[in-house]
């Protein structure tokens, strides 16, 4: 296994982790966690689909060929869902801040080490 590999897999397990723990604070009612629904959709099966894509691509490898970025990259879109940059509007971002942070940190090494690969595939850089 490359070390590009190895950290790629330590951000996307940070992210799983995360949601693992909001999933449990929802499942637990221990604040703060997220609503049990939106008006589009449940929580909890969002975070468990969010959950299983993570994984996946950890199984596959986050940067062996197109399946494992692709599947990376949707990880760390559904991430973004639960700690994107809209959390800051949140009125419970004084207890949430720390989630977000590093999910933002993971979700941007993610995505730079798969572009950066990419491009190097591409023979741009």
């Amino acid at each position: 296994m490359l070390h590009q590999d190895r950290s790629v897999i330590a951000a996307l397990s940070a992210l799983s982790v995360l949601q693992l723990v909001m999933l449990s604070a929802l499942y637990a009612g221990v604040p703060p966690h997220p609503p049990a629904s939106t008006p589009l959709f449940g929580i909890a099966p969002f975070i468990g689909a969010a959950l299983s894509v993570t994984i996946a691509a950890i199984i596959i490898g986050p940067m062996q060929g197109p399946a494992g970025r692709g599947l990376s990259v949707l990880a760390v879109i559904l991430a973004l869902v639960s700690f994107g940059p809209q959390k800051y509007l949140d009125a419970q971002i004084a207890q949430i801040w720390p989630a977000v942070v590093l999910a933002q940190l993971a979700v941007l090494f993610v995505l730079v080490r798969i572009f950066r690969t990419l491009s190097r595939k591409a023979g741009v850089a």
